[in-house]
Protein backbone atom coordinates (compact mmCIF):
# COMPACT_ATOMS: atom_id res chain seq x y z
CA UNK A 1 0.00 0.00 0.00
CA UNK A 2 1.31 3.47 -0.92
CA UNK A 3 2.20 5.70 2.02
CA UNK A 4 0.30 8.99 2.02
CA UNK A 5 2.36 11.94 3.23
CA UNK A 6 0.00 14.15 5.26
CA UNK A 7 2.57 16.94 5.32
CA UNK A 8 2.02 17.40 1.58
CA UNK A 9 -1.33 18.98 2.43
CA UNK A 10 0.42 21.72 4.41
CA UNK A 11 -1.33 24.09 6.80
CA UNK A 12 -4.60 23.56 4.95
CA UNK A 13 -4.91 20.15 6.59
CA UNK A 14 -4.47 21.63 10.08
CA UNK A 15 -7.04 24.37 9.44
CA UNK A 16 -9.62 22.08 7.81
CA UNK A 17 -8.79 18.37 7.61
CA UNK A 18 -12.29 17.35 6.51
CA UNK A 19 -11.92 17.67 2.71
CA UNK A 20 -8.67 15.69 2.82
CA UNK A 21 -10.17 13.02 5.06
CA UNK A 22 -13.17 12.80 2.74
CA UNK A 23 -10.88 12.23 -0.24
CA UNK A 24 -9.09 9.47 1.64
CA UNK A 25 -12.38 7.91 2.73
CA UNK A 26 -13.59 7.75 -0.88
CA UNK A 27 -10.54 5.61 -1.65
CA UNK A 28 -11.09 3.35 1.35
CA UNK A 29 -11.52 3.37 5.14
CA UNK A 30 -7.88 2.56 6.02
CA UNK A 31 -4.60 4.12 4.80
CA UNK A 32 -0.91 4.00 5.59
CA UNK A 33 0.21 7.59 6.26
CA UNK A 34 3.22 9.65 7.34
CA UNK A 35 2.99 12.63 9.70
CA UNK A 36 5.06 15.78 10.18
CA UNK A 37 7.45 13.99 12.51
CA UNK A 38 8.20 11.35 9.89
CA UNK A 39 6.29 8.64 11.77
CA UNK A 40 4.32 6.11 9.75
CA UNK A 41 1.06 4.59 10.95
CA UNK A 42 -2.31 3.29 9.79
CA UNK A 43 -5.12 5.86 9.71
CA UNK A 44 -8.76 4.76 9.97
CA UNK A 45 -11.23 7.24 8.45
CA UNK A 46 -14.48 5.25 8.11
CA UNK A 47 -17.15 5.34 10.81
CA UNK A 48 -17.97 1.66 11.17
CA UNK A 49 -14.31 0.75 10.94
CA UNK A 50 -13.42 3.34 13.56
CA UNK A 51 -16.16 2.17 15.91
CA UNK A 52 -15.05 -1.44 15.55
CA UNK A 53 -11.38 -0.57 16.06
CA UNK A 54 -12.11 1.43 19.23
CA UNK A 55 -13.65 -1.69 20.80
CA UNK A 56 -11.24 -4.29 19.35
CA UNK A 57 -9.13 -5.97 22.07
CA UNK A 58 -6.43 -6.59 19.45
CA UNK A 59 -5.86 -2.82 19.39
CA UNK A 60 -3.57 -2.27 22.36
CA UNK A 61 -3.07 1.01 24.17
CA UNK A 62 0.29 -0.10 25.56
CA UNK A 63 2.72 1.29 22.99
CA UNK A 64 5.70 -0.26 24.77
CA UNK A 65 4.80 -3.31 22.68
CA UNK A 66 6.15 -1.38 19.69
CA UNK A 67 9.45 -0.77 21.45
CA UNK A 68 8.63 2.93 21.71
CA UNK A 69 10.00 5.13 24.49
CA UNK A 70 6.72 6.03 26.16
CA UNK A 71 7.93 8.88 28.30
CA UNK A 72 4.52 9.74 29.70
CA UNK A 73 4.47 6.30 31.33
CA UNK A 74 8.04 6.73 32.58
CA UNK A 75 7.58 10.27 33.89
CA UNK A 76 3.90 10.35 34.84
CA UNK A 77 3.12 6.74 35.67
CA UNK A 78 0.66 4.20 34.36
CA UNK A 79 -2.87 5.39 33.66
CA UNK A 80 -5.96 4.19 31.85
CA UNK A 81 -5.18 5.68 28.43
CA UNK A 82 -1.94 3.69 28.09
CA UNK A 83 -3.02 0.36 29.57
CA UNK A 84 -4.95 -2.75 28.55
CA UNK A 85 -6.98 -5.23 30.56
CA UNK A 86 -6.52 -6.49 33.19
CA UNK A 87 -4.50 -3.42 34.27
CA UNK A 88 -6.98 -1.02 32.67
CA UNK A 89 -9.94 -2.87 34.20
CA UNK A 90 -8.43 -2.58 37.67
CA UNK A 91 -7.56 1.13 37.34
CA UNK A 92 -10.96 2.08 35.93
CA UNK A 93 -12.80 0.14 38.62
CA UNK A 94 -10.91 1.92 41.38
CA UNK A 95 -11.50 5.36 39.86
CA UNK A 96 -15.16 4.67 39.07
CA UNK A 97 -15.81 4.02 42.76
CA UNK A 98 -15.25 7.74 43.44
CA UNK A 99 -15.70 9.60 40.13
CA UNK A 100 -19.43 8.92 40.02
CA UNK A 101 -22.31 10.54 38.09
CA UNK A 102 -23.69 11.73 41.44
CA UNK A 103 -20.42 13.54 42.22
CA UNK A 104 -20.50 15.18 38.77
CA UNK A 105 -24.14 16.29 39.01
CA UNK A 106 -23.45 17.81 42.43
CA UNK A 107 -20.98 20.15 40.70
CA UNK A 108 -23.68 21.90 38.64
CA UNK A 109 -24.28 24.86 41.01
CA UNK A 110 -20.54 25.49 41.33
CA UNK A 111 -20.03 25.23 37.55
CA UNK A 112 -22.78 27.82 37.13
CA UNK A 113 -21.20 30.08 39.75
CA UNK A 114 -17.79 29.92 38.08
CA UNK A 115 -19.34 30.54 34.66
CA UNK A 116 -21.25 33.57 35.93
CA UNK A 117 -18.12 35.04 37.47
CA UNK A 118 -16.11 34.59 34.28
CA UNK A 119 -18.83 36.15 32.15
CA UNK A 120 -19.20 39.04 34.63
CA UNK A 121 -15.51 39.81 34.18
CA UNK A 122 -15.68 39.45 30.40
CA UNK A 123 -18.72 41.70 30.03
CA UNK A 124 -17.03 44.45 32.03
CA UNK A 125 -14.51 44.94 29.24
CA UNK A 126 -15.20 48.46 27.92
CA UNK A 127 -14.33 47.65 24.30
CA UNK A 128 -16.92 44.86 24.08
CA UNK A 129 -14.30 42.42 22.81
CA UNK A 130 -12.64 39.33 24.30
CA UNK A 131 -10.80 36.14 23.53
CA UNK A 132 -13.40 33.53 24.41
CA UNK A 133 -10.75 30.86 25.02
CA UNK A 134 -8.97 33.04 27.55
CA UNK A 135 -12.13 34.47 29.10
CA UNK A 136 -14.33 31.36 29.39
CA UNK A 137 -13.42 28.18 27.52
CA UNK A 138 -10.09 27.64 29.29
CA UNK A 139 -10.60 28.98 32.85
CA UNK A 140 -13.97 27.27 33.39
CA UNK A 141 -12.93 23.61 33.03
CA UNK A 142 -9.48 24.07 34.59
CA UNK A 143 -11.04 25.72 37.64
CA UNK A 144 -13.68 22.98 37.93
CA UNK A 145 -11.24 20.07 37.62
CA UNK A 146 -8.72 21.66 39.99
CA UNK A 147 -11.42 22.19 42.63
CA UNK A 148 -12.75 18.67 42.06
CA UNK A 149 -9.32 17.12 42.54
CA UNK A 150 -8.39 19.46 45.37
CA UNK A 151 -5.51 21.08 43.51
CA UNK A 152 -4.56 24.31 45.28
CA UNK A 153 -4.47 27.56 43.37
CA UNK A 154 -1.63 27.34 40.91
CA UNK A 155 -0.23 29.44 38.13
CA UNK A 156 -2.68 28.82 35.31
CA UNK A 157 -0.26 30.04 32.67
CA UNK A 158 2.29 27.45 33.81
CA UNK A 159 -0.21 24.61 33.79
CA UNK A 160 -1.53 25.71 30.43
CA UNK A 161 1.98 25.55 29.01
CA UNK A 162 2.43 22.03 30.38
CA UNK A 163 -0.94 20.91 29.06
CA UNK A 164 -0.47 22.44 25.61
CA UNK A 165 2.89 20.70 25.23
CA UNK A 166 1.37 17.37 26.28
CA UNK A 167 -1.52 17.43 23.78
CA UNK A 168 0.01 19.52 20.97
CA UNK A 169 3.80 19.49 21.45
CA UNK A 170 5.94 22.08 19.76
CA UNK A 171 8.94 19.73 19.93
CA UNK A 172 9.87 16.42 21.51
CA UNK A 173 12.24 18.17 23.90
CA UNK A 174 9.58 20.63 25.04
CA UNK A 175 7.05 17.82 25.54
CA UNK A 176 9.55 15.77 27.57
CA UNK A 177 10.29 18.77 29.77
CA UNK A 178 6.58 19.50 30.28
CA UNK A 179 5.89 15.88 31.30
CA UNK A 180 8.74 16.03 33.81
CA UNK A 181 7.65 19.32 35.37
CA UNK A 182 4.01 18.26 35.54
CA UNK A 183 5.01 14.93 37.08
CA UNK A 184 7.00 16.65 39.82
CA UNK A 185 4.08 18.98 40.58
CA UNK A 186 1.60 16.08 40.81
CA UNK A 187 3.89 13.90 42.93
CA UNK A 188 4.21 16.76 45.42
CA UNK A 189 0.42 17.19 45.40
CA UNK A 190 -0.13 13.48 46.12
CA UNK A 191 2.35 13.54 49.00
CA UNK A 192 0.52 16.51 50.51
CA UNK A 193 -2.86 14.81 50.15
CA UNK A 194 -1.55 11.63 51.75
CA UNK A 195 -0.43 13.62 54.79
CA UNK A 196 -3.47 15.91 55.03
CA UNK A 197 -6.43 14.48 53.08
CA UNK A 198 -9.54 16.52 52.37
CA UNK A 199 -13.00 15.85 50.96
CA UNK A 200 -11.88 16.22 47.32
CA UNK A 201 -11.70 13.54 44.63
CA UNK A 202 -7.94 13.04 44.88
CA UNK A 203 -8.15 12.39 48.62
CA UNK A 204 -11.00 9.97 47.93
CA UNK A 205 -8.88 8.14 45.36
CA UNK A 206 -6.07 7.86 47.90
CA UNK A 207 -8.49 6.36 50.44
CA UNK A 208 -10.49 4.09 48.14
CA UNK A 209 -9.84 0.39 48.64
CA UNK A 210 -11.38 -2.63 46.95
CA UNK A 211 -12.82 -5.48 49.02
CA UNK A 212 -9.62 -7.44 48.44
CA UNK A 213 -7.54 -4.55 49.79
CA UNK A 214 -6.38 -3.33 46.37
CA UNK A 215 -5.73 0.39 46.08
CA UNK A 216 -3.92 2.83 43.82
CA UNK A 217 -0.17 3.14 44.37
CA UNK A 218 1.50 6.54 44.62
CA UNK A 219 2.69 6.22 41.01
CA UNK A 220 -0.77 5.26 39.82
CA UNK A 221 -2.24 8.22 41.70
CA UNK A 222 0.13 10.56 39.87
CA UNK A 223 -0.90 9.00 36.54
CA UNK A 224 -4.57 9.31 37.43
CA UNK A 225 -4.19 12.94 38.50
CA UNK A 226 -2.42 13.65 35.22
CA UNK A 227 -5.16 11.99 33.18
CA UNK A 228 -8.02 13.71 35.00
CA UNK A 229 -6.35 17.14 34.98
CA UNK A 230 -5.26 17.19 31.34
CA UNK A 231 -8.08 15.19 29.75
CA UNK A 232 -10.54 16.71 32.23
CA UNK A 233 -10.08 20.21 30.89
CA UNK A 234 -8.52 20.04 27.41
CA UNK A 235 -11.50 18.48 25.67
CA UNK A 236 -13.95 20.86 27.34
CA UNK A 237 -11.93 23.92 26.32
CA UNK A 238 -12.33 22.97 22.68
CA UNK A 239 -15.88 21.66 23.01
CA UNK A 240 -16.90 25.16 24.12
CA UNK A 241 -14.77 27.14 21.67
CA UNK A 242 -15.41 24.87 18.67
CA UNK A 243 -19.10 24.82 19.49
CA UNK A 244 -19.34 28.61 19.66
CA UNK A 245 -17.34 28.93 16.45
CA UNK A 246 -19.70 26.52 14.68
CA UNK A 247 -22.75 28.45 15.89
CA UNK A 248 -21.30 31.79 14.78
CA UNK A 249 -20.51 30.33 11.36
CA UNK A 250 -24.11 29.10 11.02
CA UNK A 251 -26.36 32.00 12.07
CA UNK A 252 -29.57 30.13 11.26
CA UNK A 253 -28.58 27.38 13.72
CA UNK A 254 -27.61 29.96 16.31
CA UNK A 255 -30.98 31.68 15.91
CA UNK A 256 -32.81 28.37 16.26
CA UNK A 257 -30.96 27.56 19.47
CA UNK A 258 -31.57 31.02 20.94
CA UNK A 259 -35.27 30.63 20.16
CA UNK A 260 -35.50 27.17 21.73
CA UNK A 261 -32.97 26.24 24.40
CA UNK A 262 -34.51 22.76 24.63
CA UNK A 263 -32.33 22.06 21.58
CA UNK A 264 -29.16 22.61 23.63
CA UNK A 265 -28.43 19.00 24.57
CA UNK A 266 -28.78 17.89 20.96
CA UNK A 267 -26.71 20.88 19.82
CA UNK A 268 -23.83 19.79 22.06
CA UNK A 269 -23.91 16.29 20.56
CA UNK A 270 -23.82 17.81 17.07
CA UNK A 271 -20.88 20.02 18.10
CA UNK A 272 -19.05 16.90 19.23
CA UNK A 273 -19.75 15.25 15.88
CA UNK A 274 -19.33 18.16 13.48
CA UNK A 275 -16.03 19.55 14.76
CA UNK A 276 -15.33 17.90 18.09
CA UNK A 277 -12.38 18.60 20.39
CA UNK A 278 -10.65 15.32 19.55
CA UNK A 279 -9.56 15.04 15.93
CA UNK A 280 -8.26 11.52 16.58
CA UNK A 281 -8.33 8.98 19.37
CA UNK A 282 -5.07 8.41 21.20
CA UNK A 283 -2.61 5.94 19.67
CA UNK A 284 -3.10 2.21 19.52
CA UNK A 285 -1.10 -0.70 18.12
CA UNK A 286 -2.11 -4.08 16.74
CA UNK A 287 -1.17 -7.15 18.77
CA UNK A 288 -1.81 -9.47 15.81
CA UNK A 289 -2.82 -9.02 12.15
CA UNK A 290 -6.23 -7.28 12.08
CA UNK A 291 -8.49 -6.91 9.05
CA UNK A 292 -10.11 -3.48 8.95
CA UNK A 293 -12.39 -2.53 6.08
CA UNK A 294 -10.82 -5.09 3.78
CA UNK A 295 -7.24 -4.10 4.66
CA UNK A 296 -5.05 -6.31 6.82
CA UNK A 297 -2.98 -4.28 9.25
CA UNK A 298 0.03 -6.39 10.31
CA UNK A 299 0.88 -7.15 13.93
CA UNK A 300 2.76 -4.56 15.99
CA UNK A 301 1.81 -1.60 13.81
CA UNK A 302 0.72 1.82 15.15
CA UNK A 303 -2.89 2.77 14.40
CA UNK A 304 -4.61 6.15 14.63
CA UNK A 305 -8.39 6.35 14.54
CA UNK A 306 -9.63 9.58 12.94
CA UNK A 307 -12.74 10.68 14.80
CA UNK A 308 -13.01 13.66 12.45
CA UNK A 309 -13.02 11.27 9.49
CA UNK A 310 -15.56 8.94 11.11
CA UNK A 311 -17.90 11.80 11.99
CA UNK A 312 -18.15 13.02 8.40
CA UNK A 313 -18.73 9.56 6.89
CA UNK A 314 -21.82 9.78 4.63
CA UNK A 315 -22.53 6.10 5.19
CA UNK A 316 -23.32 6.97 8.83
CA UNK A 317 -24.58 10.56 8.67
CA UNK A 318 -26.74 12.08 5.96
CA UNK A 319 -25.24 15.30 4.58
CA UNK A 320 -22.37 15.02 7.11
CA UNK A 321 -20.71 18.35 6.28
CA UNK A 322 -23.83 20.24 7.37
CA UNK A 323 -24.00 21.55 10.94
CA UNK A 324 -27.53 20.76 12.10
CA UNK A 325 -28.37 21.04 15.80
CA UNK A 326 -31.60 19.08 15.23
CA UNK A 327 -29.68 16.10 13.86
CA UNK A 328 -29.79 12.83 15.81
CA UNK A 329 -26.05 12.85 16.44
CA UNK A 330 -26.00 10.50 19.42
CA UNK A 331 -23.88 7.49 18.77
CA UNK A 332 -20.98 9.68 17.66
CA UNK A 333 -17.48 8.73 18.77
CA UNK A 334 -16.51 12.06 20.30
CA UNK A 335 -15.85 10.47 23.70
CA UNK A 336 -14.57 7.21 22.27
CA UNK A 337 -16.22 3.80 22.38
CA UNK A 338 -15.68 0.55 24.22
CA UNK A 339 -13.67 0.12 27.41
CA UNK A 340 -11.81 3.40 26.89
CA UNK A 341 -14.99 5.52 26.63
CA UNK A 342 -14.17 8.80 28.34
CA UNK A 343 -14.90 8.58 32.06
CA UNK A 344 -15.22 12.37 32.16
CA UNK A 345 -17.89 12.65 29.44
CA UNK A 346 -20.70 13.59 31.90
CA UNK A 347 -18.57 16.41 33.31
CA UNK A 348 -17.68 17.75 29.84
CA UNK A 349 -21.34 17.74 28.82
CA UNK A 350 -22.36 19.47 32.05
CA UNK A 351 -19.78 22.22 31.63
CA UNK A 352 -20.56 22.64 27.94
CA UNK A 353 -24.28 22.90 28.61
CA UNK A 354 -23.92 25.52 31.36
CA UNK A 355 -21.26 27.55 29.53
CA UNK A 356 -23.11 27.72 26.22
CA UNK A 357 -26.52 28.51 27.72
CA UNK A 358 -25.10 31.26 29.93
CA UNK A 359 -23.02 32.76 27.14
CA UNK A 360 -25.88 32.89 24.65
CA UNK A 361 -28.35 34.26 27.18
CA UNK A 362 -26.02 37.01 28.34
CA UNK A 363 -24.46 37.92 24.97
CA UNK A 364 -27.29 38.44 22.45
CA UNK A 365 -24.92 40.30 20.08
CA UNK A 366 -22.15 37.70 20.13
CA UNK A 367 -20.11 37.64 16.91
CA UNK A 368 -16.70 36.51 15.68
CA UNK A 369 -14.16 39.35 15.86
CA UNK A 370 -11.71 38.15 13.23
CA UNK A 371 -11.67 36.56 9.82
CA UNK A 372 -12.24 32.79 10.07
CA UNK A 373 -9.08 32.18 8.03
CA UNK A 374 -7.04 34.21 10.54
CA UNK A 375 -7.61 31.75 13.40
CA UNK A 376 -4.53 29.83 14.56
CA UNK A 377 -5.18 26.10 14.84
CA UNK A 378 -3.52 23.77 17.30
CA UNK A 379 -0.94 21.55 15.59
CA UNK A 380 -0.97 17.77 15.45
CA UNK A 381 -3.62 15.14 14.88
CA UNK A 382 -4.96 14.76 18.43
CA UNK A 383 -6.69 17.99 19.49
CA UNK A 384 -8.96 20.00 17.20
CA UNK A 385 -9.24 23.64 18.19
CA UNK A 386 -7.89 27.16 17.88
CA UNK A 387 -5.46 28.88 20.23
CA UNK A 388 -7.78 31.89 20.52
CA UNK A 389 -11.34 32.80 19.58
CA UNK A 390 -11.75 36.61 19.32
CA UNK A 391 -15.38 37.67 19.77
CA UNK A 392 -17.45 40.84 20.04
CA UNK A 393 -20.33 40.91 22.49
CA UNK A 394 -21.46 44.56 22.30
Amino acid sequence: MDIIDLTAYGERFTADPHPFLAALREQGPVHKVRDAGGGEFWLIVGHEEARAALADPRMSKDLRKLGWDVYDADLIGRHMLISDPPEHTRLRRLVSREFTPRRVEALAPRVQEITDGLLDAMLERPDGRADLVESLAYPLPITVICELLGVPDMERAEFRRWSNEVVAPTSEEAAFRAFGELSAFLASLIETKQRTPGDDLMSALIRTTEEDGDRLSSGELVGMAFLLLVAGHETTVNLISNGVRALLAHPEQLAALRADMSLLDGAIEEMLRYDGPLESATNRCTTEPVEIGGTVVPALEPVLISLAGAHRDPSRYEDPDTFDIRREARGHLGFGHGIHFCIGAPLARLEGRIALRSLLERCPELALDTRPDALEWLPGLLIRGTRTLPVRFA
